[in-house]
């Protein structure tokens, strides 16, 4: 199998190298702007296309990527760990070119008002048929987390997101957030709704008690003759990342011994071609890729790298191939495989930006999306505030918008600190731009986003810091069980990513001076896992406090927000990291 730098880093067909002439396309109208970017020829006899993490973003939004994604012992310096210019370079792509905005956040304001908004599923159904047409029976899959991350998915209970997916031609799928919606919403969409129209698959969900399977582990489809497996895997953590209320009576894992079976079974029934579909977030997928053999290609999600180059991995039955397709709608990996003789023989795999202002809006998709919304659209467009910063929610420790929450929720529940969840989904802003009640809850919105506030002890405190960042940066990915930091308000502290667990944290200080463990601290705080939290007196939606806050700012008839001052804590040990900017 032969792969070359240029077939990984290719996006338009017609260019000698990434980025070449794609400012000329970024300045022509949507029809021509789209002929140029997305006319990507056909290669091989089987083609996969691959979308994951949209958060129920509909339509198109900005995103900023994250300026600190750092990788610890073996991953320090590796891909997905690597940002900003560092990340360019390793791919070859040219400063300031699309492809550049897309993977980076390089010059973020800039470009993103230079190329504008990324996404939108009306946009995101063009680019699919345009690719199908030229790939007869080509499939889309679906990696999870589509459900959830929207208003309009929490108030319609994902409806609206099942019937885009429909609509837009989701062939396969595996989930994460999806399980929020609690079991008997999720079967009921994956036996109902699903029905003879998208395959729901997941080899690690089984049912606490006997452990049978939950889902199908697995589909096979033939493509163009070719018996194609795809094999599910959910997110491995979900009873511990999510309220396990949400999924008692079901056991999750990352099961790589049963993945190892199904990769056999597929196998043994003539599968030509093995794709694992995941949601296990890249770090763990190449440790997984190294222990499994038999998978072609990891297709994955959840950590929303959106990893322009592809890693291949080595394991005892050859190598794997893994990939990572970004987030919110922002990315489209394209899978071309050439299959002879029952093996891969050859593949290219390139990731595709989804740039709204170069791709004409499907109607029939377009037509959907303005019914789901128009019960809700004055709720959604009304402005609570102006934010004089750009606010942005990836990267390891905190964003702004995770500041302006902790701000909030210290300001209006009387808090000395706040924590917030190292969530990694959430859209962003530039200066300037008005924060709706639709922007706003891009960032909150779940169905366990209560707000809360409690008394604990410096301890406890360290304690809760310390586990965290145990999930993010245990040198083994299989003990990384979460999202990024849990972002902190008030507090300060430092923190040596490359500790041992329960050495990582260190220096904790609240107005200058130190956290003594015995004392007590009242500390609020958002989407606890805990059931009875819900129940707890004078529980409200975090949302609500959060738009109190807003609407009370001064800055005339509509709040203006100043930029916020970015609680981050002091860093040990990462110098030269390339996972750092």
């Amino acid at each position: 199998m032969s792969l070359s730098r240029r077939d990984f880093t290719q996006v338009l067909a017609a260019a000698a190298a990434a980025g070449l002439n794609l400012a000329r396309h970024a300045e022509a109208d949507a029809a021509s702007a789209e002929a140029g970017l997305y006319d990507l020829p056909r290669f091989g006899n089987v083609s996969l296309l691959h979308m994951t993490d949209c958060h129920a973003q509909l339509l198109p939004v900005r995103f900023r990527e994250p300026s600190v994604n750092l990788g610890v012992g073996t991953m320090a310096g590796e891909l997905p760990h690597l940002v900003g210019d560092a990340l360019l370079k390793k791919a070859g792509l040219r400063p300031g070119s699309l492809q550049a905005h897309a993977c980076s956040f390089v010059d973020f304001e800039t470009a993103s008002r230079r190329y504008g908004k990324v996404g939108g599923f009306a946009e995101l159904a063009t680019l699919v048929k345009r690719l199908k047409a030229g790939r007869p029976g080509a499939l889309l899959l679906d990696g999870g987390d589509t459900w959830q991350g929207s208003a309009t998915s929490l108030w319609t209970h994902a409806q609206d997101m099942v019937d885009a997916g429909k609509l837009l031609g989701v062939d396969v799928m595996t989930g994460h957030w999806e399980f929020t919606y609690g079991m008997e919403r999720v079967k009921a969409i994956v036996d109902g709704d699903f029905k003879g129209s998208v395959d729901f698959v997941a080899q690690n969900v089984k049912t606490a008690d006997f452990g049978d399977p939950v889902f199908a582990p697995y589909v096979i489809k033939p493509i163009n003759g070719v018996p194609v497996a795809i094999i599910g895997q959910a997110f491995p953590y979900t009873p511990i990342a999510n309220p396990r209320y949400f999924v008692a009576d079901w056991s999750f894992g990352i099961q790589d011994e049963n993945l190892q079976k199904m990769v056999d079974e597929v196998r043994s029934k003539g599968a030509q071609v093995v794709v694992l579909l995941s949601h296990n977030g890249m770090d763990v997928d190449l440790k997984m890729a190294s222990r499994v053999r038999g998978i072609d290609v990891v297709l994955g999600g959840h950590t929303h790298d959106g990893m322009p180059l592809p890693v291949r991995v080595k394991n005892a039955g050859g190598s794997t191939l893994v990939t990572n397709a970004g987030s919110n709608g922002k990315f489209l990996g394209v899978l071309d495989l050439d299959v002879k003789a029952g093996r891969v023989a050859d593949l290219r795999y390139t990731l595709l930006p989804v740039f709204a202002q170069q791709l004409q809006p499907d109607r029939e998709m377009a037509a959907l999306i303005a019914k789901v919304r128009a019960p809700y659209a004055a709720k959604l467009a009304e402005t609570l505030a102006v934010t004089d910063g750009t606010l942005y929610r990836r990267g390891n420790f905190n964003g702004s918008w995770d500041q302006l929450v902790c701000d909030a929720l210290m300001a209006v529940q009387g808090a000395d600190i706040a924590f917030s969840p190292g969530f990694r989904w959430g859209t962003s802003l530039l200066p300037g731009e008005a924060i709706t009640r639709e922007l706003m809850l891009d960032q909150l919105a779940t169905t366990y986003s209560h707000a809360t506030v409690n008394t604990l002890s410096g301890a406890t405190i360290k304690t809760i810091l310390e586990d965290v960042a145990d999930n993010l940066f245990n040198p083994d990915p299989y003990y990384q069980q979460g999202g990024d930091m849990v972002r902190v308000g008030g507090l300060s502290y430092a923190i040596e990513p490359a500790a041992k667990m329960g050495s990582r944290i260190s220096e904790m200080r609240l107005a200058g001076r130190p956290i003594d463990a015995d004392k007590s601290y009242k500390v609020a705080g958002w989407a606890p896992v805990a059931e009875d939290a819900k129940n707890a007196p004078g529980v409200k939606p975090v949302w609500d406090v959060v738009e109190s806050w807003l609407k009370a700012q001064s800055g005339g008839p509509v709040p203006r927000i100043a930029a916020r001052r970015i609680n981050s804590p002091r860093l040990i040990g990462v110098a030269g990291n390339p996972g750092i900017a």
